[in-house]
């Protein structure tokens, strides 16, 4: 398990990847041929993953992300250092914050 602010980065097993996930196209990369895990809205920083792969985002505003680094990657933030990741599956979860009568992400 790895958390870099306000982004967890969970390993799962191959078996346990939804068949869906494993034939999905993934997101796009940003201008710097980043995979971003969470766009910082008030600094436009970015929790964003380097090394080949793909992140697939499940629908929903709250909808998962997995990732899935065949060579392994690296998680990096300009305020942060950077996490190594081996190669694998994982779920990316964002943070979120309580309100009464809403969830909401954590706006970074």
């Amino acid at each position: 398990m790895y958390r870099q602010g306000d982004v967890l980065i969970v390993s799962v097993a191959e078996h346990a990847v939804p068949t869906h996930v494993t034939d999905a196209p993934g997101e796009p990369r940003d201008a710097r041929g980043r995979m971003v895990l969470a766009l910082g809205e008030v600094t436009g920083h970015a929790h964003a993953v380097t090394g080949p792969g793909r992140l697939v985002r499940e629908p929903g505003p709250f909808g998962p992300m997995l990732l899935h680094l065949p060579e392994g990657g690296r998680v990096v933030h300009e305020e942060h250092a950077a996490i190594p990741l081996p190669k694998g599956w994982y779920r990316v979860v964002r943070q979120r914050e309580y309100l009464p009568g809403a969830v909401r992400i954590v706006a970074d």
